[in-house]
């Protein structure tokens, strides 16, 4: 969601308003127009979304231009949440209420009784408060113990034993999908609800109208219904009741990215990185992640979520920072020796399939050893090593480890003569202090131990090239 750029207007009554030449809008008309606006003027309608620009992101413009309730359905970690929450930019930055009012009325429309008599009895004199778009997209995290009154609603007992009787529609307090009244209502995880209380929204969704113990409130409620399933829930453990679902206007299927530069664009955005990683360590990350998804020894029907890289690199990077703090070091720069903590923690993240019990760690480390050879593979293709690889073979060796530094391992490099390999290394991954030229020696020794032409030996924290 956008944070607010102009000042809130200076309009406090509904006589103001109507003097200002405002015009109200439905939803989806607001939607539609400030979509078109977007595309039309070039701007990116869907700003830290990568991978989706020519799969989902034409469904979902198309499904908001015919104004369509929407469902999202794709596993876990694949940005379903973060889309929703982007639809909530295509609202007008403010918009008017009536002051005081239990939906965010617009003050032309009252549709409540209450706001219905205030704007009888005060007439241009309706005091209007204005809220931010912000404030016009919520959100519901779907359980099974969510009930009707959480959705839609219930009699409140407090206003009964105020003297109203049952029968006075004033005695119902409205539950999130009305309170959402001229606004977006997201419900993560839709499955997760159970049938009854999917079968509540459903007058809601398509006669606009609500029904609590009985009573029928024809109020025209004006939202966007918008959620988000995963499909092994979906199809499993819990399910979209089928009236539901065919009041979903539009059924997009999301994906994780299929780029590897929209995977490194997704870890560089989310993760929090208390070091500096650098972006050969991202790019093994991505293709990591992108290795498990399809490795048949993964549970695919899970997935592999975007978060398991994006945890990866905040640990790579905390490695980094544990070691500055230990050693000394001016500058926390993470190295490839730091992916082994990675394997250690990010494990518990990924279902395997069921006859690879045991075989967890060897699994994690066969592929991030792939990943490491592959963007090897990418960054030095055309350097030759043989200086470095005739030093080791005459006996020199290359110690590093979480608990050695920067400087410490460049000062064991061994003398390679006249050549320049060192700085070709520096140069190809642009490294400009010790830490990344560092990390950039050690990604090209890794390389060289992965192609079985130089040993290596690990012992605790300490690793030899040798």
């Amino acid at each position: 969601m956008t944070s607010a750029a102009t000042e809130v207007p200076n309009i406090h009554t509904v006589g103001e308003l109507r003097a200002s030449g405002h015009q109200q809008k439905q939803l989806r008309e607001e939607i539609r127009e400030n979509l078109l606006l977007k595309l039309r003027s070039g701007e990116d309608p869907w700003p830290g979304l990568h991978g989706f620009e020519s799969t989902v992101i034409p469904q979902l413009e198309r499904a908001l231009l015919a104004g369509h309730d929407i469902v999202l359905l794709g596993e876990r970690g694949q940005g379903k949440t973060r889309l929703l929450r982007t639809i909530g930019g295509l609202l007008d930055e403010w918009s008017p209420v009536i002051d005081g009012a239990d939906l965010g009325e617009h003050p032309y429309d009252p549709i409540t009784h209450e706001s219905q008599r205030r704007a009888a009895a005060l007439g241009d004199d309706l005091p209007v408060a204005w809220r931010h778009r912000s404030e016009r997209y919520v959100e519901k995290l779907a359980t099974p113990d969510t009930s009707v009154a959480d959705l839609i609603g219930d009699v409140d007992p407090m206003k009964v034993a105020d003297g109203r009787s049952l029968g006075d529609p004033e005695t119902i307090h409205f539950g999130l999908i009305p309170r959402s009244h001229r606004g977006i209502v997201a419900i993560n995880e839709l499955p997760d609800l159970a049938e009854r209380i999917q079968v509540s929204m459903l007058n809601v969704m398509e006669e606009r109208d609500i029904q609590i113990r009985g009573y029928v409130l024809r109020l025209p409620l004006d939202v966007l219904v918008v959620a988000s399933a995963n499909p092994e829930d979906y199809t499993n453990r819990g399910r979209i009741i089928t009236p539901l679902k065919d009041r979903f206007g539009a059924e997009i299927r999301t994906h994780y990215p299929t780029e590897l530069e929209a995977e490194v664009a997704v870890i560089r955005q989310e993760a929090d990185l208390v070091a500096e990683v650098p972006e050969h360590l991202i790019e093994i990350l991505a293709r990591f992640t992108r290795n498990l998804r399809a490795s048949s020894s993964v549970d695919q029907r899970s997935g592999v979520s975007a978060r398991f890289a994006i945890a990866g690199a905040e640990t790579i990077a905390a490695a980094a920072l544990h070691r500055a703090a230990v050693t000394g070091e001016d500058q926390a720069v993470a190295r490839v020796v730091d992916l082994e903590t990675a394997v250690d923690v990010l494990g518990g993240k990924i279902e395997f399939e069921s006859g690879e019990e045991g075989r967890e760690t060897d699994v994690l480390t066969h592929l991030l050893r792939v990943a490491t050879a592959d963007t090897v593979r990418e960054h030095f293709r055309d350097i030759d090593f043989a200086p470095l690889v005739d030093a080791i073979e005459d006996g020199a060796m290359v110690t590093t480890g979480e608990r050695m530094t920067a400087r410490d391992v460049l000062a064991g490099l061994p003398p390679i003569g006249e050549s320049e390999l060192y700085d070709d290394v520096f140069a190809r991954l642009g490294a400009t202090n010790d830490g990344e030229r560092a990390a950039a020696m050690e990604l090209a020794l890794e390389g060289l131990y992965l192609a079985r032409k130089v040993g290596k030996d690990t012992d605790g924290s300490e690793t030899v090239y040798g």
